[in-house]
């Protein structure tokens, strides 16, 4: 594994600690609350989580096949049987067949990854068609990002430093090379970076306010897209079209004279 690699992953290891913390706590459930909504009425066999297993993305999941993958062996509380684990070495190359999954969910991995482009288009290669990806990541354009970039400044960083947030309208545009139709993406988080649960709690007003009010400057989003193959035309012989049946003459029956 390259310099690359393992700092990526180590900072996303990171990322799986800050969530403990009370601003961490705050964005896990907002995402769990809304990636059950979304996930409820996804249909299909076969669905997995990458990375991140501190937010569990397939709570409200159907599917009757669901797994974690991940470079780390199962985090504590981990139930290893309702959703068996799949030890990969990076994100990068899938351990999937083409064309197998219905459903993937990739929780804050692009920001972190070391080759992003390379972990979406395994995504695109494993997916069946019609099949989805949900993608959850931190918006730039937010108090948040604002934050980041100030911790970057004064060495005083509140999430991992090696994370690269990402903003929506990229995001998109890398789908869109992939042939997938994206949904527009959805936005929450609107308290101020606050460390403290105190004041995180205090701005819990900011939340309807933001949605109404300001809705892309919410601190992380979510998006969804699936993937579209476009139908293929077989080439081959003209076939002469056939002439129009005769019609069909019905005998009329005799009247039946009185």
């Amino acid at each position: 594994m390259g310099i690359d690699n393992f700092s990526s992953e180590k900072s996303i290891i990171s990322l799986g600690s800050w969530l403990d913390s009370p601003a961490g706590n705050y964005v896990r459930v907002w995402e769990e609350a809304r990636l059950e909504e979304l996930t409820v009425d996804i249909f299909g066999f076969n669905a997995t989580q990458i990375g991140l297993p501190q937010v569990q993305t397939l709570r409200g999941s159907r599917m009757p096949h669901t797994w974690l993958t991940d470079t780390q062996l199962p985090v504590k509380g981990h139930d290893n049987a309702a959703k068996p684990l799949v030890v990969i070495q990076e994100f990068e190359e899938l351990p999937f067949e083409t064309a197998s999954i219905d459903l993937v969910i990739l929780p804050h991995v692009l920001e972190f990854a070391a080759e992003p482009h390379q972990v979406l288009r395994e995504v695109e290669r494993v997916l069946i068609p019609e099949g989805q990806v949900i993608i959850c990541g931190f918006n730039p354009f937010s108090l948040w990002g604002a934050r980041q970039v100030l911790g970057r400044m004064i060495d005083a960083h509140f999430l991992p430093e090696e994370g690269e947030f990402i903003a929506l309208p990229r995001m998109k545009d890398w789908l869109k090379l992939l042939n997938m139709e994206v949904g527009n993406g959805i936005f929450g988080c609107y308290a101020p970076p606050f460390e403290s649960e105190k004041w995180l709690n205090r701005s819990a007003f900011m939340e309807g306010a933001g949605a109404n009010g300001w809705p892309v400057f919410g601190a992380v989003y979510i998006v969804q897209a699936i993937k579209r193959v476009k139908a293929m035309r077989l080439i081959g012989p003209a076939w002469k079209k056939k002439p129009a049946a005769s019609p069909v003459s019905v005998p009329v029956a005799n009247k039946i004279k009185p």
